[in-house]
């Protein structure tokens, strides 16, 4: 508080006392911000940081970056857009055997007017259009025949087939189709709804749908038990989570994946809890690739190594904020990344072992230089009343540490895993199998909202499963969730 100099000759005129207490207040404000004005810079500065966040120096998602003004994909080259001169390109090629041809004959002599409905055919033009039929419902009609044995008068019944149920109801193909725009393309039901009535002239009740998409995730149990015991004997997992709302309240989606498989689970609980739940991660054996949540390291089956995606944007947060060690560490990493890529290239594996030995020299003088540059941890004073009345003054170690010393004491404590690509040529420089995986799943959030119920959510969970491992390998989703409905879906196990 600044005092004006009528409240300090008042002060005066009311004599010695007042002056006094004049004093004492003020030194009990100073006392006040000294104690506390450190704290206050720290918050301010933790806040200027934060405010500084995006999805290119943290966690956040790139749809976090709304109102940040993104640099080009691609930097201008003055050239048109679409294929260059000299590029093949890809265009529609005439069939030879095309499904309908209509000719357009002339009917009379544009010359004299006779008619040509007799003439010789002289020459012909061809010009092919590509576009779908018209699409409506084929209704097929099965009937079940009573016949009479002519020897013994026995009255003997065909049979329905398997997947005919019931006297009237949905067939495979139109089944698969709600599951893919559903489940694959992410439609919620009213509007994927109104697309089948709009494509058909058939309306399919909303209810009807999430019936249709409760049997689809019944016939793939026995597929996701096969992607969780593949998955869990892999060389190397990617394991992730984020959250997801389930009935309104937040629950966590997990995945554990391979380049050629996918397994989703979504529970109430985000920790070691939730992963057991998924039942993949306590088998483990080879690699497990996460980005380094506590949760995952109380895993022993497995090696462990760290996602370096996560470790670049925090060394990028704070070497916006003029820490000279981050920026030093993230170049390594980086220089790190590019040696193991060109050894890969050159089907090598990994660098040579002098190579691999002087870049964890060089890692380890970062180290200790960054823990020079950043001194020791934090200390904080407490104030301990004591019986006789006097006040017992200790200091102890902050709490709750800067972003700085975290990291830096992940990157130290944490080295073997960090470090885990460079010296196995399996192990990927980052988590991005999983974090891809995981888009989608954020997409599906973003469109329908939340799940109104955990059957919903893991009925959706068991579908991308098999539809996430199915594109993997290259197969056609569409036709596989048609096997799918039919009854045989198909395997999962990578070719």
């Amino acid at each position: 508080m600044q005092l004006s100099r009528q409240q300090i000759e008042a002060a005066y005129r009311q004599g010695l006392d007042a002056v006094v207490a004049l004093v004492e207040g003020m030194h009990d404000q100073i006392a006040h911000l000294q104690r506390y004005g450190a704290a206050l810079e720290k918050r301010l500065a933790d806040l200027e940081a934060r405010l500084g966040q995006n999805s290119d120096n943290s966690s956040w998602p790139p749809s976090s970056d709304v109102m940040r003004k993104k640099p080009p994909a691609r930097s201008p080259t003055g050239k048109p857009t679409g294929g260059q001169p000299g590029h093949e390109g890809h265009r529609l090629e005439m069939v030879a055997c095309p499904d309908l041809v209509v000719e357009h004959t002339p009917g009379h002599c544009a010359s004299c007017g006779v008619d040509l409905s007799g003439a010789e055919v002289h020459a012909a033009v061809r010009r092919q259009v590509f576009d779908l039929p018209a699409i409506t419902l084929e209704v097929t009609e099965h009937r079940v025949i009573e016949k009479r044995c002519a020897f013994c008068s026995a009255h003997t019944w065909g049979a329905f087939p398997e997947q005919v149920q019931a006297p009237v109801q949905y067939g495979p193909r139109l089944k698969a189709l709600v599951l893919y725009l559903n489940t694959y393309q992410l439609l919620p039901y009213e509007r994927l709804s109104q697309v089948i009535e709009d494509l058909t002239g058939q309306a399919i009740s909303t209810g009807t749908l999430a019936q249709i998409v409760r049997q689809g995730a019944e016939q793939l149990g026995a597929r996701c038990e096969e992607i969780k015991q593949s998955v869990a004997a892999s060389a190397v997992v990617h394991a992730d989570e984020t959250g997801m709302y389930v009935s309104g309240k937040l629950f966590w989606l997990h995945v554990a994946s391979t380049a050629a498989q996918t397994l989703y689970g979504v529970t109430s609980k985000r920790g070691k809890a939730g992963m057991d739940a998924l039942d993949v991660l306590p088998h483990v054996t080879g690699t497990m690739v996460h980005d380094g949540l506590s949760g995952y390291q109380q895993y022993d089956l497995c090696r462990h190594a760290l996602c370096n995606a996560h470790h670049l944007r925090e060394l990028k947060a704070l070497e916006e904020q003029g820490i000279k060690w981050a920026e030093r560490m993230g170049k390594l990493l980086l220089e790190m990344k590019r040696a193991v890529d060109a050894a890969r290239a050159l089907s090598q594996g990994r660098p040579p072992p002098a190579v691999i030995a002087a870049f964890v020299t060089r890692y380890d003088r970062e180290i200790a230089r960054a823990w020079k540059d950043l001194g020791p941890p934090p200390k904080e004073m407490v104030r301990r009343p004591m019986k006789d009345g006097s006040v017992e003054i200790r200091f102890r170690e902050v709490r709750k540490k800067s972003k700085s010393y975290n990291l830096l004491m992940r990157l130290d404590a944490r080295r073997e895993q960090v470090l885990r690509f460079l010296e196995e040529a399996w192990v990927p420089f980052d988590n991005n199998q999983a974090e891809r995986d995981l888009r989608m799943m954020k997409l599906k959030q973003k469109i329908s909202g939340c799940f109104r119920s955990m059957g919903g959510g893991e009925a959706f969970c068991r579908l991308r499963s098999y539809l996430s491992t199915m594109r993997k390998q290259g197969k056609n989703v569409l036709g596989a969730l048609q096997a799918a409905v039919e009854g045989h879906p198909l395997s999962c196990s990578p070719s």
